[in-house]
């Protein structure tokens, strides 16, 4: 099901794009948008790993320094049948947890410190099963597309303002102040509905991620547990909000960033009482 509703809203996505395009770009002004926000985002997906792991000082870790964590990932990463990645540890007291990498091929689970002091072993083995179907569902090139997508649509209502700023909308002069406002609306409001599309999808992988990660660990309790410390855990120590942690913060597997009054409507994680909620219900249904 989880499948079902990315994909329905990566369609609505696309749907926003092309009417969007159409009312404030046209065809061509569409199609400008869309390459220069594929270009922008290819090479975040091509290098993911490397870029995000470099912007969290991340440090590649020997079995022989964290022989525990080694073992949880080696262990899971056969039981999903999925190569074994590379294993990464940020010196940070958040405790925290993401996967990055292009494919299977090219992936890195990277750990805080933090999280290694707060988890027992079956809890981080639910988490690392989490970061794991985060790799083989290939999450990361489902978000670059939503985001690709998304940046296109910003970049054709960037266009509509420029455009309506220095008249070029053309037409004649009596129906022109009509276009321009209608335009300019579209072009406030497709951004708009296009970013919650794109953290609703976002949502959606979290989702999906939980319940792959809680069968591949064998228990989603192990799971629950590590969420409900990992909340609180990032309650009390929370990461420094800056530009990197907002570009990334879909990532990790809690939401790094405190949020306010709209922090649900336009956040990249669901609530975690929901997630730990439904962990629960699978473990009452027996669904390993």
């Amino acid at each position: 099901m989880n499948y079902f509703k990315t994909f329905l809203l990566m369609l609505v996505l696309t749907g926003i794009l092309i009417v969007a395009g159409g009312a404030i770009g046209g065809e061509q002004g569409m199609v400008i948008a869309l390459i220069f926000a594929a270009v922008m985002n290819l090479g975040t997906y091509w290098f993911s790993d490397k870029v995000v792991l470099s912007m969290y000082h991340a440090v590649p870790v020997t079995e022989a320094e964290y022989p525990e964590l080694y073992s949880i990932v080696r262990n899971l990463a056969a039981r999903g049948n999925i190569p074994m990645p590379k294993v990464y540890i940020v010196d940070e007291e958040t405790p925290n947890a993401f996967a990055t990498g292009r494919n299977p091929n090219h992936a890195a689970v990277c750990v805080t410190t933090g999280i290694m002091k707060i988890l027992n072993a079956n809890e981080l083995s639910g988490v690392i099963g989490h970061e794991l179907m985060h790799v083989k569902n290939r999450d990361i090139l489902i978000s670059s597309i939503a985001a690709t997508v998304a940046g296109a649509i910003s970049m054709l209502a960037w266009m509509a303002e420029w455009g309506a700023m220095f008249g070029g909308f053309g037409g004649r002069s009596d129906d022109r102040e009509g276009n321009i406002i209608g335009i300019i609306a579209m072009a406030i409001i497709a951004p708009l509905i296009a970013t919650m599309i794109q953290l609703a999808i976002s949502r959606q992988r979290e989702y999906a991620a939980d319940k792959g990660g809680a069968m591949l660990s064998g228990n989603p309790m192990y799971l629950a547990s590590a969420l409900n410390k990992l909340e609180a855990g990032n309650e009390e120590e929370p990461m420094q909000a800056n530009q990197m942690t907002h570009a990334t913060a879909h990532m990790f597997i809690v939401n790094p960033l405190r949020g306010g009054a709209f922090k649900s409507l336009f956040s990249t994680h669901p609530s975690t009482e929901d997630r730990i909620e439904r962990l629960k219900e699978m473990a009452r249904g027996g669904i390993i």
